[in-house]
């Protein structure tokens, strides 16, 4: 054993406690927003709201998460990911103060206006947050990686963190309804808030101020010039998160209530599905063969997987066209089914963009990464809300299919070698 050997624990248990102290407090920031998206959907749907004017009230909230996205992981890297962390829990707070000023007797355009904007300040706050959290795992396994070698290590921890992540995202919809029938739309608003100030105070007093601090990028041209595999996995990510959410925002909720569920019942499916979900992801690398160099084994499985899930949405809207007997049973047997490959597809594009992302600047890597995100969860929303208006639930399977279907011809593209994407993106900084 060398003489730096007894150092390496030290350092690895260190990285550790920063990894599990972001990670819990991105769990109290993911319970509130997940219970944010029933109470709004919930309440507003209570009200007598359509299925396109209620996507509409999320769009503000995702096209936010676009611009979000970039700056926050520009300012994690200038400023450290605490401070990012710090405000994106203040914005949080602030949106759901706004939220709950909401008067009922102002009149429809206003409400929707009031919500639109505050629930845009919340999608600001919620990809400032995730940026500068799953940053912190590329720099937390960076200082951990004498402990494993790095790359296994760093599969394991994405994989823990998205999949612990949406699981508390699921019971999140769950509180989401509890609360607004036991408290109200508004007293709800105030108990998370309160909730969220509490993680807060955790954030500023035990994570690192100058965790993930370096030297930023100083253009526009330069924070945009990623390499291969960030480009085509970003391109991959809004085809990605557009099909999922084309159908899950208001085509399954709204189609399961016209089936004669109750609220209480659609809100326990999503709670579920999003919770079940989340486990698959963290069982990800179980999942998935591994190999030695972080991509040869891993980039062939995020092609595998995209290819199947295509097929999922394909066979529901088949059902859905021929109307078979207990259809609303075949969606969600079916969406069970989307829901499994789904999450295998996540947890590989989570990890494979920090291993094609450099350390020293991996919060902006995963900036525009989560931009990209943002971007298909924007269309999502707002091809839920049209397409099923135009078509009902089997023009938005229709439209998650052709998504899908995109994003495997994308996964095509991934470099299997990390030379490849250096070389990439070389000339491209060359060429411009």
């Amino acid at each position: 054993m060398s003489a730096a050997t007894p150092s390496a624990p030290s350092t690895a248990s260190h990285a550790v406690r920063n990894y599990a102290i972001v990670t819990a407090a991105y769990w109290g920031f993911t319970l509130t927003d997940g219970a944010l998206r029933m109470l709004v959907l919930l309440h507003f749907y209570k009200l007598g709201y359509s299925p396109f004017t209620l996507a509409f009230l999320f769009l503000l909230y995702e096209a936010a998460g676009v611009l979000a996205n970039l700056i926050g992981g520009w300012l994690a890297t200038r400023y450290g990911i605490q401070r990012m962390l710090t405000v994106g829990l203040v914005t949080q707070i602030t949106g759901f103060t706004l939220l709950s000023l909401l008067n009922p007797a102002w009149t429809a355009a206003m409400s929707v206006a009031w919500v639109v904007v505050a629930q845009g300040i919340c999608g600001v706050a919620k990809d400032l947050t995730k940026t500068a959290s799953k940053s912190a795992i590329k720099v937390t396994q960076a200082q951990a990686k004498a402990e494993d070698g790095g790359n296994n290590q760093l599969f394991k921890w994405v994989a823990w963190f998205t999949g612990s992540k949406n699981a508390m995202k699921g019971f999140g919809f769950f509180l989401g309804g509890v609360l607004l029938q036991a408290l109200g739309f508004q007293h709800s608003l105030w108990a998370m808030a309160g909730l969220l100030v509490l993680v807060l105070i955790g954030v500023v007093t035990s994570v690192p101020p100058m965790m993930g601090k370096a030297k930023a990028s100083k253009s526009a041209r330069e924070l945009f010039a990623k390499n291969a595999g960030i480009n085509a996995l970003a391109a991959a990510r809004v085809a990605l998160f557009g099909a999922r959410d084309v159908w899950f925002v208001v085509g399954v909720p709204v189609f399961l209530y016209s089936q004669g569920w109750t609220f209480t019942m659609v809100g326990g499916f999503l709670a579920a599905w999003t919770i079940g979900y989340g486990m698959v992801q963290a069982l990800a690398p179980q999942l998935v063969r591994r190999s030695t160099d972080g991509l040869s084994a891993e980039v062939p499985a995020a092609r595998l997987w995209s290819a199947l899930l295509a097929l999922v949405p394909v066979g529901i809207a088949v059902a859905v066209y021929l109307q078979v007997p207990n259809l609303e049973w075949v969606v969600v047997g079916g969406l069970g089914l989307f829901g499994f490959a789904f999450a295998v597809n996540s947890s590989v594009h989570s990890y494979l963009i920090l291993a094609y992302a450099g350390s020293e600047k991996a919060a902006e890597d995963v900036g525009f990464y989560y931009a990209a995100n943002a971007l298909g969860r924007f269309m999502g929303t707002l091809l839920s809300g049209l397409l099923y208006q135009w078509g009902g639930l089997l023009y938005a399977l229709v439209g998650s299919a052709v998504m899908l279907v995109i994003c495997w011809l994308l996964t095509l593209q991934l470099p299997v070698k990390k030379q490849a994407a250096a070389l990439t993106k070389n000339e491209g900084l060359k060429h411009g």
